[in-house]
């Protein structure tokens, strides 16, 4: 694709959260401190929500990746689960080996027996559950009753929670009451600002091995950042959208036609004017981009 052409090693933009291109940005890092401060109190609920495309599965990765082996992690990347596929999946995730015919009594008996051996271990157990809203109301519930296993000093799991806005929603409700007062630390992230966008894309292109003069130009990423509205999987998009059409084009960075361009091929971006049907070539573009590249064409 462009790499070649712009000197890079690897993807700058891939939407694959991927905790190499972590940047310590103030949202991303308050969350992992919030996290980290959390866990050790070895109490209650987390909660870390946001919009979709904000990171929330990046701070998850990253968490687990920095987490001292004190903590023993179950994660849970998909909770559309039922109660009895809920315990399944944790009792998997703890390493327990479940006999052929096991009821869900003798099954929560077996989490529990393993919870005692790592606490008597002196680990911390912690379930961290991704995309949280999509848990259905009985295993909210289920993941409530889990939190009333404890000693006599501690709770023997902690459960983290990374959900959509509509998670909060959810909890909300009256039936959530009890699970909602043991949420003993959140934190809500937000979009990206103007500066930090910025930082932002140079980070990543540093990382993917760019060495060049700047791509994008200082009211490139202030129409990036107003199409984006700050959200990080919209910038990565629009950014590889707008670089491959240079590419394409031949050009050594970015221009207001190619990223107008980009924004228009793009459904969630916002339109940086009511007159988004002008650039209705930029998905074309993209394919010719493309053929250039496969078909090695001078561009």
């Amino acid at each position: 694709m462009y790499l070649q052409h712009f000197g890079m090693r690897s993807m700058p933009f891939a939407l694959t959260p991927n905790t190499e291109f972590f940047f310590g940005l103030p949202p991303h890092v308050e969350a992992l401190q919030v996290l980290q401060v959390a866990l050790q109190t070895g109490e209650g609920f987390i909660k870390v929500t946001g919009e979709v495309g904000t990171g929330k599965t990046l701070i998850c990765r990253k968490l687990l990746n920095e987490l001292s082996a004190q903590f023993v992690c179950a994660w849970l990347p998909n909770p559309y689960l039922t109660p009895a596929e809920l315990r399944v999946a944790v009792a998997e995730e703890l390493g327990i080996s479940l006999p052929q015919s096991c009821d869900q009594q003798h099954l929560t008996g077996l989490i529990q027996q393993r919870l005692l051996q790592l606490s008597a271990e002196d680990k911390q157990i912690v379930l961290l559950l991704d995309e949280a809203q999509a848990l259905p109301d009985d295993s909210l519930e289920a993941l409530r009753l889990f939190t009333n296993l404890e000693t006599e000093q501690r709770k023997l799991v902690q459960v983290v929670l990374f959900g959509q806005p509509e998670l909060d929603q959810r909890l909300a409700q009256k039936q959530f009451r009890q699970l909602r007062q043991r949420i003993t630390f959140s934190y809500q992230l937000r979009p990206l600002q103007g500066a930090e966008v910025g930082a932002y894309l140079r980070h990543r292109l540093a990382v993917s091995g760019y060495q060049g003069a700047p791509l994008f130009s200082v009211s490139m990423i202030k129409k990036l950042t107003k199409a984006s509205r700050g959200i990080p999987r919209l910038i990565n998009i629009l950014a590889h959208k707008a670089l491959l059409l240079s590419y394409g084009e031949g050009l050594a960075k970015v221009t207001n036609k190619q990223l107008r361009a980009a924004i228009a091929d793009t459904e969630d971006a916002s339109p940086l004017n009511s007159h988004r049907w002008l650039w209705t070539g930029a998905l074309l573009l993209v394919s010719l981009a493309v053929v250039g590249y496969i078909k090695g064409v001078s561009w």
